[in-house]
């Protein structure tokens, strides 16, 4: 049976602590999962937001350093997992290399946007500049949904022409009729029902991996749960899951405490 763990938006910026992604990558390396996805919003790109333009506290935002944030978060990330490949190959052990798949997200896309804005920026500012493929994973465009597993995995999916996000798990089961994790949005929501052969779907809507509070958000809508997703035994779009929270990660792997 397949293992999956799923990694919720991160969003991660110039000036963050990414020691938390580095709990990440040792719960992943201790579960040894058969594929990590991260779901998208891995970088945040708030140099490159529309909404905040004109705003205080868009002042000395700069888009070198949103892409050096983002290579050094990732490496925060990968840095135990390639430890403990490293190490099972230097003991002979048997080889573990999950399939890693990163679903773009719409932060990411502010790239795509800003050179289709603005043409001259062709050449100039790519979302290659993340690194994500040289740090090994595959990388599927924004809102093009992947299957594994018989399973549908996308930053967001989408409902009518107009394409806006469908923003409860109950809704994701009626509208796509099969088992879907997405992120985006922040918390967690679950929803369950049954395909007409008896087997069970989920649908899991989680978007938030990080510790930082969000400014546009308040005191209430800032306390949403925030963690990782584990799908074992997977098999034909059923699964069980297992939520796990940042603040379990941290009492488990930080080694400041």
């Amino acid at each position: 049976m397949t293992r999956i763990i799923v990694i919720p938006d991160t969003q991660c910026k110039p000036g963050q602590d990414f020691t938390f992604l580095s709990w990440i990558g040792k719960y992943v390396a201790d579960k040894k999962p058969d594929v990590l996805v991260q779901i998208g919003d891995f970088a945040d790109m708030s140099s490159l937001s529309s909404y905040d333009i004109g705003k205080k506290s868009f002042e000395g935002r700069r888009y070198t350093d949103d892409i050096e944030a983002a290579n050094k978060a990732m490496d925060y990330l990968m840095a135990p997992i390639l430890k403990e490949q490293l190490r099972l190959e230097s003991n002979k052990k048997k080889k573990w290399k999950p399939r890693l798949v990163l679903t773009m997200g719409n932060h990411s896309n502010r790239i795509d946007r800003a050179i289709e804005n603005d043409r001259k920026l062709e050449g100039l500012i790519s979302t290659d500049d993340l690194n994500y493929k040289e740090f090994g994973w595959e990388v599927i465009p924004f809102l093009e949904p992947i299957v594994i597993e018989n399973i549908v995995f996308c930053h967001y999916l989408c409902s009518g022409v107009m394409g806006r996000p469908i923003t409860t798990a109950r809704m994701l089961l009626t509208k796509k009729h099969m088992s879907c994790i997405v992120g985006h949005q922040q918390g967690r929501d679950v929803a369950y029902s049954h395909r007409g052969d008896g087997r069970q779907i989920t649908s899991i809507i989680a978007g938030s991996c990080y510790e930082h509070n969000e400014s546009y958000l308040n005191h209430q809508t800032n306390e949403h749960w925030r963690g990782i997703v584990v799908l074992n035994e997977v098999v034909d779009g059923t699964f069980d899951e297992c939520f796990v929270s940042l603040n379990y990660l941290k009492k488990k792997y930080d080694s400041k405490k």
